[in-house]
């Protein structure tokens, strides 16, 4: 007899239709695609000199960044440029990582963001400076692009 190698019910597709949310006040909009529970996809639409601008640390959360529109700088430590990034173009960000981005572009940034947990680390962000202007995380307007 065969046994069902999932010990809990699966988690329930989600479908999404993405599109750039128009009029956000804030200088970040981030645009929720779907969450299992392991990962989640969105959508980061950021203005003109804005971004995640401040130098942190997720401590148990790794990151796949890729741009579909626009322009971004990541930046390391001390502001090192660890790398400038075009339409299709991106990085992963492992935990532990000390990272921030802003778009650098002459348009607004639209970037894809996956991130996963590890379930064994307690996830934090640890924020190693304060941010560079207004835009802090807990300023970004939030959508979502979830199908119901």
């Amino acid at each position: 007899m065969a046994t069902n190698p999932i010990a809990q019910e699966p988690r329930k597709t989600q479908l999404f239709d993405y599109s750039p949310p128009d009029g956000f006040k804030t200088g970040k909009a981030i645009v929720n695609l779907g969450s299992s529970g392991l990962l989640r996809g969105a959508v980061q639409v950021v203005r003109k000199g804005a971004g995640d601008n401040n130098l942190h640390i997720h401590t148990g959360m790794d990151g796949f960044y890729m741009v579909l529109k626009g322009e971004v700088t990541f930046y390391g430590p001390e502001d090192e440029v660890i790398g400038v990034f075009g339409e299709h173009q991106g990085l992963t960000m492992p935990h532990g990582n000390a990272y921030w981005f802003a778009n650098s572009g002459d348009s607004d940034l639209e970037i894809l963001q996956v991130v996963a947990w590890d379930s064994g680390i307690d996830d934090k962000r640890i924020d190693v400076n304060p941010p560079k202007g207004d835009v802090a995380p807990e300023k970004s307007e939030k959508f979502d692009a979830r199908l119901r």
